[in-house]
């Protein structure tokens, strides 16, 4: 399957107190351990979705700006996937170094043609670490012109649609989600 990455990194990090791309977690920066994910997975373009370029982002990693910057990754994740010219989207978040490339993988190997994949835990949606078809681009602009900005209310539209599969995550994959949002979480 073609598929292009974006990896979020555009969040204002209130809780964190600093850019959480660049915290180190387990001696390197976090942004560095997600795109080696991501080209582990040979994706055709990775993209890095901030609210201005940075000066550690990779050369063979493409800048899209989260247009407009105030509506959060929905932002980026429109932005990315008006950039995209493949049929999906696989979205990362910064700030989930637990997820694994084979799990990433593993969704990939759910999507199809016009379908893309979400991932569930106990009935909420786990928007930043999924595979969005391009055929979902015109959801989120929508979205994007209106005022509400809720990915939980977009995904939920979007599986309406039939454009997303529900994955359920149970158990110990539960963990690969799970985001760094204050220093404690880096112990």
């Amino acid at each position: 399957m073609r598929i292009t990455a974006v990896l979020l990194a555009g969040g204002k990090s209130r809780r964190m107190g600093r850019d959480k791309a660049t915290i180190k977690w387990r001696g390197r920066p976090l942004w560095q351990w997600q795109i080696e994910k991501l080209r582990v997975l040979r994706a055709e373009k990775i993209f890095l979705s901030t609210q201005s370029d940075v000066p550690w982002r990779p050369a063979d990693v493409e800048i899209v700006l989260d247009t407009p910057p105030s509506r959060g990754p929905l932002s980026g994740l429109a932005a990315a996937l008006v950039a995209t010219e493949t049929n999906h989207l696989l979205s990362l978040a910064v700030d989930m170094p637990f997820m694994t490339t084979e799990h990433l993988r593993h969704l990939c190997g759910l999507a199809a043609d016009g379908m893309g994949v979400i991932p569930m835990i106990d009935g909420n949606a786990e928007p930043l670490a999924a595979i969005y078809p391009v055929e979902s681009r015109a959801v989120f602009l929508e979205a994007l012109e209106g005022d509400h900005y809720s990915l939980q209310s977009i995904v939920k539209k979007l599986v309406d649609l039939n454009l997303l599969r529900v994955m359920p995550v149970a158990g110990s994959t539960r963990e690969f989600y799970k985001s760094i949002n204050e220093p404690q979480d880096l112990d």
